[in-house]
């Protein structure tokens, strides 16, 4: 425990290095794991077994805190161009790099397909990561987002298919086992997202740090379910955490804290684990490959696989590019190169080597110029308004409910009266608080960015009255005759 109390330290120490320098964080947590190993302090650890289990526990909890900060509003537009970049973009990706492990490498062509497959998908927490760090255009970033959250499930169904015993099922088998656990995965996804959604707005807890963990163990439970029943539970997961992130569900805000802490947790502790489990002495032997593979996965395999998947939907050369440049890798390769590991296949140790080193050097490349990157190319500027934080916690006995608002920067709310909200009947402003200072607004009150607002509901209005806030938020006081409508769940719009 002292030893885990330490290192949790040094990690959440480490974030705010990462964050001034611009070093990705998760390059401090493997050194930890390095520095602590066999070649280092002297600690043994050479489980895959485990590791591969723990990795797989960490990966949902990131993506169900991706899934819960995702806007649907912002991604639904780049749905469709992120599930084939999840897909078909994946299958050109694995096939280009696949080619230069075969001849480049020396790898036979099995091994090859099992390192094309784990290095071609792109890292969850490290996307999200940068996304909050480089204010991008909302279809890029949603496009980013969105398939950054998709590819590991095509991703993982390829690399267990791969490192199978026995010889290779025919591509056309592949293909329709890939579309069936997918399709499973995304209705597990669906069903455990709405079923949970409804619980969760019908329900009132005694506690609202309740709320929180109801919501992670139905991610977890959309997880279990859609593997149990043969599916992707990788793309159940992420599928229902949407759902939820963008239910109005009590207490959200302290959800998607929650879901934060977590998803830090389990990164520092999958990246100490996978430092752990590496040789450094080892790792040098294939440094030379790393390099080879990792140029034609960054600079031929990503960008043709970003020009193929996005030819229907003609994106710009600049922003092909900076999608090319912006996939990055980190922990899911390196779990995903656990499998292979375990399974036994021919030069699985090499396999995980090249890879863990591949990661590295290329997220120290990736990350810190991704923004310059981005600026280079004039797309280091986001759109669009920011959302209303709205929190509602309810009031059983008294049939209310609380609501809470924030005014964030870029909002249109700021310079609308309390009167201009028009919220429904049955709901009010009661008071606001500004700069330390609360008061009881008068119809007259100018709201400014940086208020914060505690609106009384009914419960037959509540919906109505997030909704109009929302619309307020995105389209000023004019919002009902702009059509700027407020949505209260997934693909549902006020």
């Amino acid at each position: 425990m002292l030893v885990c109390a330490l290192v949790l330290l040094v990690a959440v120490a480490a974030v705010r290095l990462s964050s001034r320098t611009g070093l990705p964080s998760l390059l401090i947590y493997l050194g930890i794991g390095l520095a602590i190993g066999q070649d280092g302090l002297g600690v043994r650890f050479d489980d895959a077994e485990l590791t591969q289990v723990l990795g797989y526990a960490a990966l949902v909890v990131i993506l169900a805190e991706g899934g819960l900060g995702t806007r649907w509003r912002e991604i639904r537009p780049a749905v469709p161009a992120a599930a084939v970049l999840a897909t078909a973009g994946v299958g050109v990706s694995v096939g280009v790099t696949a080619a230069g492990a075969h001849y480049l490498v020396g790898l036979d062509w099995r091994p090859a397909l099992i390192m094309g497959a784990v290095v071609s998908s792109t890292d969850a927490a490290a996307v999200f990561s940068v996304l909050r760090r480089v204010p991008l255009p909302q279809r890029l970033a949603g496009m980013l987002e969105a398939e950054s959250g998709f590819n590991d499930a095509p991703v993982v169904i390829l690399v267990v298919a791969f490192s199978a015993a026995g010889p290779l099922e025919p591509w056309y088998v592949l293909l329709g086992t890939m579309a069936l656990e997918l399709a499973i995965g995304l209705a597990v996804g669906l069903v455990v997202g709405r079923l949970g959604e409804y619980g969760l707005r019908q329900v009132a807890l005694p506690a609202s740090g309740l709320y929180p963990i109801a919501v992670m163990a139905l991610c977890v439970l959309a997880y279990a379910g859609g593997a149990l029943a043969h599916g992707s539970g990788f793309l159940a997961v992420y599928i229902s955490a949407i759902i939820l992130g963008n239910a109005r569900l009590p207490h959200r805000p302290a959800t998607r804290g929650f879901a934060d802490g977590m998803a830090w947790i389990a990164q520092i502790g999958l990246f100490v684990l996978l430092g752990l489990l590496a040789t450094p002495s080892e790792l040098m032997h294939d440094f030379g490959a790393a390099l080879a593979v990792g140029l034609v996965l960054t600079l031929v395999a990503r960008p043709v696989s970003v020009v193929v998947g996005t030819l229907p939907f003609r994106l710009p050369w600049r922003e092909q590019a900076l999608m090319s440049w912006a996939g990055l890798r980190g922990a899911v390769p390196i779990i995903l190169a656990t499998i292979p590991l375990v399974a036994r296949v021919e030069d699985s140790e090499r396999i995980f080597n090249i890879v863990f080193v591949l990661v590295v050097v290329f997220t120290l490349v990736q990350g810190p110029t991704l923004p310059w990157f981005a600026r280079r190319l004039g797309l280091d500027r986001g759109d669009g308004t920011t959302d209303l934080d709205i929190e509602s916690a309810p009031l059983e006995r008294l049939r209310g409910h609380l609501i809470s608002v924030g005014i964030p920067r870029g909002s249109r709310m700021h310079g609308v009266e309390v009167s201009e909200l028009r919220l429904p009947r049955g709901a009010a402003v009661t008071l606001v608080v500004r700069e330390d200072n609360s008061f009881v607004p008068a119809p007259s009150t100018v709201l400014r960015h940086g208020d914060e607002l505690l609106v009384v509901a009914t419960d037959e209005v509540r919906d109505a009255a997030e909704r109009r806030l929302l619309a307020v938020g995105r389209g000023g006081k004019l919002a009902g005759w702009l059509g700027t409508g407020g949505s209260s769940a997934l693909g549902r719009h006020g």
